[in-house]
């Protein structure tokens, strides 16, 4: 099976959506959809996606499958976050960025999120459940007819 290389990682990704994020809420502040103190609900959705990441990618460890997207999968992970969730490592990303663009306020701040969201859903989820039905078959058509793909 060939395996599409992909040099730009999701948390790559993410640090340039939060990076595009704080240059568009500094240079074009556009309106400010948070003030004092509900924007510092941002750092609720940053520590929960932050979570939600690292407990996510931990599973995979504890699994002993590799994190990285498209390398060979040894084990198809069911437990923790995803029974609710496929991609929960990707979502807890997404609830960052969700977070940074909050703590900061503006509608400037919130303009990459869209993008960021549809790179993972074209670059990274589309191709991936292709590559895991290939390695593991019914098991996993099965696990994606039980659990959404986000939420």
């Amino acid at each position: 099976m060939s395996v599409p290389v992909r040099k730009v990682l999701p948390p790559i990704w993410l640090a340039l959506t939060i990076l595009a994020g704080y240059g568009f809420h500094k240079l074009l502040p556009l309106v400010q959809l948070f003030h004092e103190p509900w924007k510092y609900g941002g750092a609720v959705l940053i520590a929960l996606g932050g979570v939600m990441a690292v407990t996510a990618a931990n599973l995979f460890r504890l699994a002993h499958t590799p994190v990285i997207p498209f390398h060979p999968s040894t084990a198809l992970v069911t437990t923790g976050w995803y029974r609710v969730t496929r991609n929960p490592m990707y979502l807890g990303m997404v609830l960052v960025a969700c977070g940074v663009a909050t703590v900061q306020g503006s509608l400037g701040a919130w303009i990459p999120v869209p993008l960021f969201i549809a790179i993972l859903q074209l670059r990274f989820i589309r191709g991936e459940e292709e590559f895991l039905q290939g390695i593991f078959g019914d098991d996993y058509l099965r696990f994606k007819a039980r659990v959404r793909r986000w939420l």
